[in-house]
């Protein structure tokens, strides 16, 4: 049974088998890792964790069962970073794609978007990423534009709350 779990070192090893098979030097969306996080180490790890639970954005893991399948993160403060990169950003792991996991984990978020004052959501994501296209708009997501980031397409959706 899915379900969105705060990050929490019991589940090291169900985590580490998720990010293992992202592959090395893959941005993981959703998990909040930073290039100089030590993820490794047990203690590194448990830095980790304890950093991700005082953040003021806040993250899950979405878990089924022991599996850590995939990661999603609110950020509840419009700043630099939201316009940009969005309210929330999300991953879910290779294996579990494709079965509706992103799609749920969102819907389950927006309640927690609304309870911390939000009356909409900005969601940004690739114009090629057809999975994040789609868990965008069955969540209810209106396309705002198409733009040209920089460095590539990306989508701008609202989703009102």
């Amino acid at each position: 049974m899915l379900e969105l779990v705060l990050p929490d070192i019991a589940r090291r090893a169900a985590w580490l088998a998720s990010h293992r098979e992202w592959g090395p030097g893959l941005h993981e969306d959703g998990f909040g890792v930073g290039p100089d996080d030590d993820v490794d180490s047990a203690d590194g790890f448990a830095n980790w964790v304890s950093r991700l639970r005082s953040l003021p954005a806040r993250l899950w893991w979405i878990v089924d069962g022991e599996a850590v399948l995939g990661g999603i993160a609110l950020r509840t403060v419009t700043n630099e970073m939201v316009v940009r990169l969005g309210h929330v950003g999300y991953g879910i792991r290779p294996s579990a794609r494709g079965r509706g996991i992103a799609t749920w984990a969102l819907g389950e978020v927006l309640p927690h978007a609304r309870a911390a004052g939000l009356s909409r959501l900005l969601l940004v994501c690739l114009d090629d990423n057809v999975g994040s296209i789609r868990t965008i708009e069955r969540n209810g997501g209106v396309l705002e534009r198409v733009s040209n980031d920089g460095h590539n397409l990306v989508r701008r959706y609202w989703i009102d709350l």
